[in-house]
């Protein structure tokens, strides 16, 4: 096998803290693993700046007039972690023989990389970086996150439980890929849906180097939704049988009134009454909350925005080497 083209994928908001670390460890990987013979000196680190509003960009761009090594993509506003892995990973696929997806603040372990490209040069196409264990995540979203993934195989989506967005992907699986141009993104349930051969690499993850994390509880949340509604009409489905247990209940109800009626025990109350209403009137408003979701996803794809705007590009040509400096 000749020595394949890497590209490493790193979506970056507002990272200029952690920068200057992961362009060093980063660019370590690449030299050991080209001294290894496992990728080509043609393999090129890709930063994604999503619409920083900090130095992102700029040091971005002070390192890619630095080192050969280093390209980088500015989008015109911020739109979202997935949108700038999509555009990191369809910049790449044209000149890439594989390609490595990497969030920039360091708690995936960037040596895991080149298990990836062992597993790559056996014959896998797609290999996932999973967690062995979450000590350095929060009790919450430790729990949270295994209820998430428990909820997402109950309803039918196939995700790597314990895995985000650390993964390497094959030339073909990324021409695949880039045929899907639904809007509404969730990366973790799409690329199991494209098949190919697979494998999993076990990582411990590590303490965010600096800077704050990007995904808040609110964001957490959204893109647990996302996520669901995505990949399954399941909640839809959950309201329907909602509303036949409710209209059961009901009925029930209304015949055991009846038959108080006739027995002469009937007692107006309006407790009962006010009970009934607002358990009928919130299960309407979650069943209309559940539908208005599915609408709204409809909605954005049907007006087939782009997915990102790239205001500027520094990629270099395939056949521009990098230089093998002492790190």
């Amino acid at each position: 096998m000749n020595e394949p083209i890497l590209t490493i994928v790193v979506p970056c908001y507002n990272e200029e803290a952690v920068l200057n670390e992961t362009v060093t460890r980063l660019r370590a990987v690449l030299v050991r693993a080209c001294r290894e013979q496992l990728i080509s000196q043609g393999s090129t680190i890709l930063f994604v700046d999503d619409g920083s509003s900090d130095r992102t960009w700029e040091i971005i761009n002070q390192y890619i007039q630095e080192y050969k090594e280093v390209t980088g993509l500015k989008l015109s506003r911020n739109f979202g972690h997935q949108n700038a892995l999509i555009a990191g990973m369809e910049t790449a696929t044209p000149y890439s023989d594989c390609v490595v997806t990497i969030d920039a603040d360091l708690q995936d372990d960037v040596n895991a990389i080149r298990k990836f490209l062992i597993k790559y040069r056996e014959g896998f196409d797609i290999v996932y970086g999973v967690r062995d264990k979450r000590e350095t995540d929060t009790f919450f979203k430790r729990n949270t996150a295994l209820l998430f993934y428990g909820v997402m195989s109950r309803l039918g989506v196939k995700t790597v439980p314990n895995h985000a967005d650390f993964r390497l992907l094959s030339r073909r699986v990324l021409e695949e890929f880039v045929k899907y141009q639904e809007e509404n993104i969730f990366l973790r349930g799409m690329i199991p849906l494209l098949g190919f051969k697979s494998t999993e690499v076990y990582y411990n993850r590590a303490e965010r180097f600096a800077g704050e994390s990007k995904y808040p509880l609110k964001k957490m949340l959204n893109f647990a939704i996302d996520g669901i509604t995505s990949f399954s009409i399941a909640p839809i489905r959950m309201v329907t049988y909602l509303g036949g247990t409710v209209a059961g209940i009901g009925f029930l109800i209304g015949l055991y009134a009846l038959i108080q009626h006739f027995l002469g025990h009937a007692v107006s109350g309006w407790t009962s009454m006010i009970l009934s209403i607002w358990l009928i009137g919130g299960m309407q408003l979650i069943a209309i909350g559940v539908i208005g979701e599915y609408i709204g996803k409809i909605f954005k794809e049907t007006k087939h925005r782009p997915r990102y705007i790239i205001e500027k590009q520094q990629v270099r040509p395939k056949n521009e080497h990098f230089e093998q400096k002492a790190l």
